[in-house]
C-alpha cells in the first residue's frame, strides 16, 4: 500500500444534489502533483478555551494515492471521528433547500521520520498523523512518502511553520479503499480538538498547487459564543458572510447530539464566511477573536510575520539589559579613583 503525504481529515461526505460542496481545509496533493480539491467546508467551533475543528474532503481525479495538509494552530489534545451529520446539518442551515445523503471513510497508511510524530490515530480507514517540524521538514517527509510536491509548497509550507509548527496529515489509498467497497467521493469526517487563546481557520493552503487566477472555493462555518471578531476583513468579494446571527434551539440541540459534539453550548453565535478568491490573492488565513470584543491576531491571520521574540520576552530582554547596564555602570563608578584632595599647607 502506498504511503501518502500530508493533511486533515477525510474524504468527503458527498452530497445528494447536483451542486456537492466538499467538506474540508486543507492543500491536496496526489503522488503526480495533479489532484483537484473541489469546494471545501469546514466547521471550527470555539467553547471554553478549545477550538473544534471538523473538516473532511473529497477527491476528485487521479488513482491511488492521495494526501493532503492542514496546519493547526496548536496541538490537538485529541482526534477522532467526527459526526455523522454536522456538517450536512450546517450547511442545511443556511441552505436549507439541500437535501443530503451522508457516507463515510477513506484509507490510509501513516508515515514517519523526518519530523516529530506527536500522535498517529486510525479512524476508520484513515491513517492520520499530527506531524511537528519546519517547512523544510514537512517537505522532505513528504517526498520520502514518494510526493512529488508543488513549486509553491516551500512558501506555503514555511507560511505556517513559522506560526505554528504543527500539522495533520492523513492518508487516502484508492487500492485501499476499493477493498473496503468504497469510492472516491466517499469520505470520513475527523474531529480535532485544539486548546488554544483563540481560533483561526487556514485557508492559504487551500491554494498549495494552484496556478495564480485558479480559483479557490470555500465554505467555513464557525460557532462561537458570541459574535467574533474576524480578520482580514470580510469585503463581501473573495471574502463574504453569507450568514451571521444567533444560533437556533433546534441547530443547536441537533448538533449536540451527533458524536462527539457533547461540548457544544446552550446558547452560540453561527456564521458563515464564503470564499472565492483567486489562488494569487488567496495569501492569508482566517483569524477570530471569539469574545468579539478585542482585534484578531495579524499574525494568526497571516499578515504579519511573527517575530523572533514573544512580546514578553522582548520585554523580558529589555529590562535584563537596564540591569545589567546598571550593574556595569555600578561597577565602573567603584573602580574609577577618587580625585586627590588637596591639602593646604598653614
Amino acid at each position: 500500500m502506498r504511503r501518502m503525504f500530508l493533511a486533515l481529515a477525510g474524504t468527503a461526505i458527498a452530497l445528494s444534489i447536483v451542486a456537492t460542496p466538499t467538506l474540508a481545509c486543507g492543500g491536496l496533493i496526489g503522488p503526480n502533483g495533479a489532484v483537484n480539491l473541489l469546494r471545501t467546508t469546514t466547521f471550527a467551533g470555539y467553547h471554553a478555551g478549545v477550538e473544534h475543528y471538523i473538516t473532511a474532503f473529497e477527491f476528485a481525479g487521479g488513482g491511488g494515492a492521495f494526501g493532503s495538509i492542514t496546519p493547526l494552530p496548536g496541538v490537538p489534545s485529541d482526534v477522532e471521528r467526527g459526526g455523522d451529520w454536522t456538517l450536512q446539518r450546517l450547511v442545511r442551515e443556511t441552505e436549507p433547500v439541500l437535501e443530503f445523503a451522508a457516507e463515510s471513510t477513506a484509507a490510509g497508511e501513516a508515515a514517519r521520520d523526518g519530523v516529530e510524530i506527536l500522535l498517529e490515530t486510525r479512524i476508520d480507514a484513515l491513517d492520520i498523523t499530527v506531524l511537528k517540524g519546519g517547512g523544510d521538514d514537512v517537505g522532505a517527509w513528504a517526498r520520502e512518502q514518494g510526493f512529488r510536491l508543488p513549486p509553491d509548497a516551500p512558501e506555503v509550507l514555511d507560511f505556517y511553520a513559522s506560526r505554528s509548527p504543527i500539522f495533520l496529515a492523513a492518508s487516502f489509498d484508492a487500492e485501499a479503499a476499493a477493498e473496503r467497497g468504497q469510492a472516491i467521493g466517499d469520505g470520513t469526517p475527523v474531529h480535532v480538538t485544539i486548546p488554544t487563546p483563540n481560533p483561526w481557520v487556514p485557508l492559504r493552503i487551500l491554494g498549495l498547487g494552484k496556478t495564480g487566477q485558479e480559483r479557490v472555493e470555500a465554505d467555513v462555518y464557525l460557532l462561537t459564543d458570541r459574535e467574533p471578531a474576524l480578520l482580514p476583513q470580510i469585503d463581501g468579494q473573495d471574502l463574504a458572510l453569507d450568514h451571521s446571527a444567533p444560533a437556533t434551539e433546534l441547530l443547536l440541540d441537533d448538533l449536540r447530539s451527533d458524536k462527539g459534539m457533547g461540548w457544544v453550548p446552550d446558547t452560540a453565535w453561527l456564521s458563515k464566511i464564503r470564499i472565492d478568491a483567486a489562488a494569487a490573492d488567496l495569501r492569508y488565513d482566517l483569524a477570530v477573536d471569539a469574545s468579539g470584543q478585542g482585534q484578531p491576531s495579524r499574525v494568526a491571520a497571516g499578515l504579519d510575520t511573527p517575530s523572533l521574540a514573544s512580546p514578553t520576552d522582548r520585554t523580558a530582554a529589555i529590562l535584563f539589559g537596564f540591569a545589567v547596564a546598571l550593574v556595569l555602570l555600578g561597577v565602573a563608578l567603584l573602580l574609577v579613583p577618587e580625585p586627590r584632595r588637596r591639602v593646604s599647607r598653614a
